[in-house]
């Protein structure tokens, strides 16, 4: 997450529970079976997987991922490999995962930083019967590099976004394989340069490699993997933000699939407008929401290795990483395969 203050928390680990509420969606079961299709595919999004992932993805290999550095470059050949070997497509075609964010346009910073060209990554599932309208699920890949020596390994800022986005791709591929694909298309978005000021984000939303007047919704994840001081008694949690603020349809699928679904307790805390925090704007959805585009921001809250080097994929809470990524995937699964698009009520 792009870093504007530091706040100290502390942290304790505890698994997730699951609840057997509905969700007034057309999709959680298909056609004469009573197989719940979006269960069975979120039950392969593992916290072993996750943990396999962030072990490599946030190591002292990978340097940090400083934007346009040697070792954000090691993060995309990672990325770009595993939706190879999952046989997850680019919609760019061929094997070309790579959008370009040339120099020129990273160093137009407010710190006035000059930095390397860089890269967004983006892979694509089509959907069967809606294909031109995107559901894209982003993360940003970057983090702060070497500082001093000391490696910021990022496992929680954003690398567990990152490994999630990954785990819900396999998902995602697994029910396309199978017959199952959705029916409108997904588009998973690792952005690069958040960390400098939500520039690849930014940079994909000027140079969409879809229009962004057919994309349907952002669902985006930074930071899904400890808990914040405020929690410490109750872990089982998220903070949402924004799934309210362009689409009321959005903000009650939301709530519907987490009841029936993962039973997380969803705070709004940062969701208010007087919040001095600003998250809203703080991270990449909100180059989507500037435009119209619904959004969701899934977060944990800063705890006290946020933005140091301490924060290492040994300290994340994997059950609940899970259970979060988990959660992100069945809300994308029920947009993707809903019959209509989501409603834009509170266009800006």
């Amino acid at each position: 997450m792009r870093k504007l203050i530091y706040t100290a928390c502390a942290c304790t680990f505890i698994a997730c529970g699951s609840s057997q509420n509905t969700v007034s969606s057309n999709t959680s079961t298909k056609n004469d079976s009573n197989i719940d299709y979006a269960e069975k595919y979120a039950q392969t999004i593992t916290a072993k997987d996750l943990g396999k992932h962030l072990f490599t993805y946030a190591s002292d290999e990978f340097e940090g991922r400083d934007t346009g550095e040697p070792g954000q470059k090691k993060a995309v050949e990672y990325l770009k490999n595993f939706y190879i070997s999952e046989g997850i497509s680019s919609p760019l075609g061929g094997d070309n995962y790579f959008q370009k964010v040339p120099s020129s346009y990273l160093s137009n910073n407010r710190r006035g930083i000059k930095l390397n060209d860089s890269e967004n990554v983006v892979a694509f599932i089509k959907g069967t019967e809606k294909p031109d309208e995107i559901v894209v699920i982003s993360a940003h890949l970057d983090h702060e590099g070497v500082k001093n020596g000391k490696v910021y390994n990022g496992a929680d800022d954003d690398g567990s976004g990152t490994v999630a986005i990954l785990e819900i791709a396999e998902a995602f591929k697994k029910a396309a394989d199978e017959g199952r694909g959705p029916k409108r298309s997904i588009l998973f978005l690792h952005v690069t340069g958040e960390e400098k000021g939500l520039l690849g984000s930014k940079y994909y939303t000027e140079n969409p490699v879809f229009p962004l007047e057919n994309t349907v919704t952002d669902l985006n994840i930074d930071m899904i993997g400890r808990i914040d001081a405020r929690h410490k008694g109750n872990p089982n949690y998220v903070y949402l933000i924004g799934s309210d603020k362009l689409s009321t349809e959005l903000h009650n699928l939301s709530e519907e699939v987490n009841k029936k679904y993962t039973n997380i307790d969803l705070d709004y805390k940062y969701n208010d407008e007087n919040d001095p925090n600003r998250f809203y704007y703080r991270s990449d959805h909100y180059n989507f929401a500037k435009h119209n585009i619904p959004i969701i921001f899934y977060f944990n809250g800063t705890h006290a290795d946020y933005h140091q080097p301490t924060d290492t994929p040994d300290r994340i809470n994997y059950e609940l990483l899970e259970n979060r990524a988990r959660l992100v995937f069945l809300t994308a699964w029920e947009v993707a395969n809903r019959d209509k698009r989501l409603v834009v009520d509170k266009a800006q």
